[in-house]
């Protein structure tokens, strides 16, 4: 058995063993289609409309370049 051979034996475990752990510690497909709310977080009301925001400063702009 080559080294070669070796490595891509203990490649494949290794991916198997990671591939397995993705599927048990994974959700589940009915947890993907229906997310459960928690009720520990109470839904906020609706804010009736937000006030526009002013738009941050991008930095110095230069107007003039010397010319020297």
């Amino acid at each position: 058995m080559s080294s070669q051979s070796t490595a891509g034996f203990l490649g494949a475990l290794v991916a198997a063993v990671a591939l397995a752990a993705a599927f048990i510690y994974g959700p589940s497909p009915s947890q993907l289609r229906n997310p459960t709310r928690s009720a520990a977080q109470p839904q906020a009301a609706p804010a009736a409309e937000a006030a526009p925001v002013a738009p941050a400063p991008r930095g110095p702009v230069i107007r003039e370049v010397p010319n020297n």
